[in-house]
């Protein structure tokens, strides 16, 4: 039987080999102005590998039909896609593959693929540093450069067309994923490399705060984590100086949303995204976050407290999300509902109990089950008079600018999510968000509030693949998750 981490090996030798070509281009252009020969870009020199897999029908006889959500084979064909990075996916890729492999009777196949390395994604410090005299355009003119029309979203919007008899084996193709792994780097100041499955998302800076100093407190002899990534670079690993990490105030000047991972060796660790105030933003980040295929994301920020039973520092557990926000409408009209995933609300939900150490009617004194109304106007207040009845019909409990479109997106491509948020002021009560009234609050919640999105995180950990719901998946999906 073919061994899914021999094809995923084959896949690293293709590319490899195709990106010492494209630098070795590169330099002798660089050096000696010699363009590539037509040949070069014919051949596929510097193309992508691509993963092949032919499905003839039936299953493994000694296995029964798959009941995951993913994994799993309907149509008979040929299923493709170019892959990038095959080293650093390759956990992701032997799992997919091996669920194919094992369930189904299956040939795979690494060959050159058909699109190319574009040349930006493989610039090393030489390459950037002769930029001056050399400009992109010139290099285009001679290397495959990044074409937008030949990057999109296409398979997970359920807009692909082929004009052949082969389907999509996966829901990002190499293109769309190197694309995304450059502005990963771009946004969040560390390598692709350190991101980890399990991701939290916060809308305020300090709750970066709270997490560098638990995560660099998990570090040492016997712990399961390797150490801990800041934006701007800075790695701290057991036994290193902390204060580096602990005292860089310059991220938020550099990068747009810092992100900090507690790593793991097998990816499973936590990182933790400051994505700032916005639907804009919560977009931004996950269309790229998307295709490192994490296993969850979480919002843990803050909310406007809608009902006047609220107090500052309560919990929202969004069961349901009115989206004010209109960034998604185009590619998710407002009218597609997104659904609840049972399985991140109940790990929520006895996250904040284990945490907080209170159970039945005193933990839903404190944790309320509602809507959550993510609008795109921070002013919100001023036209209150027109949102009024809205938000009465939706039932909202909180409000903010996040959320629902987080949600939306790990909707849109298959990313469990959940959100469980904290009351920060209460506008429409009289409980206006005042300076010495929010460092307060700041000092009695976030801590807590914080520790329960980690806590959710190491449930879900250990709950493994039941997390990936089937209400996630459509009904003509790729086969890779």
């Amino acid at each position: 039987m073919t061994q899914a981490s021999d094809i995923v090996a084959d896949l690293e030798r293709l590319y490899n080999a195709s990106v010492d070509r494209l630098k070795a281009a590169l330099n002798r252009y660089i050096s000696e102005g010699t363009p590539p020969s037509p040949e070069d870009r014919t051949d596929g020199s510097f193309a992508y590998p691509e993963l092949r897999v032919t499905y003839r029908g039936g299953t493994d006889r000694n296995r029964p039909t798959p009941r995951r959500s993913f994994g799993r084979l309907v149509e008979e064909g040929e299923y493709r896609i170019s892959v990038t990075r095959p080293a650093m996916f390759s956990r992701y890729l032997i799992e997919q593959l091996t669920f194919l492999i094992e369930d189904y009777d299956v040939e795979v196949h690494a060959v050159t693929g058909r699109q190319e390395i574009p040349f930006p994604y493989v610039l090393d410090p030489g390459h950037i540093a002769a930029m001056d005299q050399i400009s992109v355009t010139e290099l285009g003119r001679h290397f495959p450069a990044t074409e937008l029309a030949h990057i999109g979203d296409e398979i997970a919007d359920g807009l692909w067309m082929s004009s052949d008899s082969t389907r999509p084996l996966a829901l990002f193709d190499g293109l769309r994923t190197d694309f995304s792994l450059a502005r990963l780097r771009h946004y969040t100041g560390t390598p692709v490399e350190h991101f980890q499955q399990y991701i939290l998302f916060t809308n305020y800076h300090r709750y970066v705060d709270e997490f560098v100093r638990w995560a660099v407190d998990q570090l040492g002899e016997g712990s399961r984590f390797t150490g801990v990534s800041g934006a701007g670079g800075i790695l701290v690993e057991a036994g290193d100086d902390t204060d580096r990490l602990l005292n860089d105030t310059s991220a938020w000047r550099r990068h747009q949303m810092p992100a900090y991972h507690l790593m793991a060796k097998d990816g499973s660790g936590i990182t933790l995204v400051n994505i700032g105030v916005g639907p804009s933003n919560a977009k931004t980040i996950t269309d790229h976050l998307a295709v490192l295929r994490p296993e969850a994301w979480l919002m843990i920020g803050h909310c406007g407290g809608l009902r006047p039973s609220q107090r500052i520092g309560d919990y929202v557990l969004a069961h349901a999300y009115l989206r004010d926000d209109h960034i998604m409408d185009d590619v998710l009209p407002p009218e597609i509902p997104i659904p609840a995933i049972a399985e991140v609300q109940l790990a929520l939900a006895r996250a904040a109990g284990t945490i907080s150490g209170q159970s039945g009617d005193e933990l839903k004194q404190r944790l309320r089950t509602g809507t959550i109304v993510t609008t795109d106007d921070r002013n919100w207040e001023l036209r209150y008079s027109q949102s009024a009845l809205r938000f009465s019909l939706s039932r909202a409990v909180g409000i903010d600018m996040e959320s629902a479109t987080l949600a939306a997106q790990g909707y849109r491509f298959r990313v469990p999510y959940g959100t469980l948020l904290c009351v920060s002021d209460k506008p429409l009560h009289g409980e206006l968000k005042l300076p010495g009234q929010a460092n307060l609050f700041y000092e009695r919640a976030i801590a807590e509030h914080l520790k329960i999105g980690i806590e959710t995180c190491e449930e879900l950990r250990r709950e493994g693949a039941k997390l990936h719901s089937r209400k996630l998946r459509a009904f003509n999906e790729p086969p890779f998750r």
